[in-house]
């Protein structure tokens, strides 16, 4: 998850000038770490419970720019698990946001078009430009599945690329989006009238949501 981190590192772990940091910042961090890794395995009402922590803690600073950067790392972890929204939460304080911060909004919602590539992180700024495998290349786990879900909102995705997000999510254990990315090859199988692999995917995710998982 390092990309993320590096979103909110410089507003709620490094913004402070003495060598302890306030706690607010630290809870705030822990909390949102805790809410994003909740949100993948598939626990909603823990990840809720956090992300109201991290709400309170950023609250009492009246920084409305640090809530807008949970926020869109929020958004992030939807779109890696094809939980498309507009990053709704994220637009409506995006006016307090930085360049770069919106920047990103946008590409997590695939549009693209006049989009300053610039202003992204190098490995989702290669994604957009178009560069060969440049999925394949980014070595974060959360990364390359917010670029997949980003690039399957703009209708790019092909077959390696499906297979690449969930074996992914699959080494992760990131039960959320191995479940939505199973789906997407559900679907394709059908498309391509191959019984056998949907059969196939339809074993797995059985078995995922055997598990009790809580995704909604």
């Amino acid at each position: 998850m390092r990309m993320l981190w590096a979103i909110v590192a410089i507003g709620l772990a490094g913004c402070a000038s003495s060598p302890v940091p306030p706690d607010w910042q630290l809870n705030a961090h822990g909390a949102l770490k805790n809410s994003i890794t909740a949100y993948l395995v598939g626990n909603s009402r823990l990840a809720a419970v956090e992300f109201s922590r991290v709400r309170a803690e950023i609250a009492s600073t009246g920084r409305v720019d640090l809530l807008a950067r949970a926020e869109l790392v929020r958004c992030a972890a939807q779109v890696a698990s094809l939980e498309f929204n507009n990053c709704e939460s994220f637009q409506a304080l995006a006016k307090d946001a930085a360049a770069e911060e919106r920047a990103y909004a946008e590409y997590l919602a695939g549009r693209w078009t006049g989009l300053n590539a610039a202003l992204l992180p190098a490995q989702h700024g290669a994604v957009v430009t178009g560069a060969s495998g440049a999925l394949n290349t980014i070595k974060d786990p959360l990364s390359r599945l917010i670029a997949a879900g980003a690039l399957l909102q703009r209708g790019q995705m092909t077959p390696d690329a499906i297979a690449t997000a969930i074996q992914t999510a699959s080494d992760q254990g990131w039960r959320r989006p191995l479940l939505a990315w199973l789906g997407v090859a559900v679907r394709r199988a059908e498309q391509l009238d191959d019984r056998e692999e949907v059969l196939r995917i339809q074993r797995r995710i059985d078995l995922i949501s055997g598990l009790g998982v809580s995704v909604q």
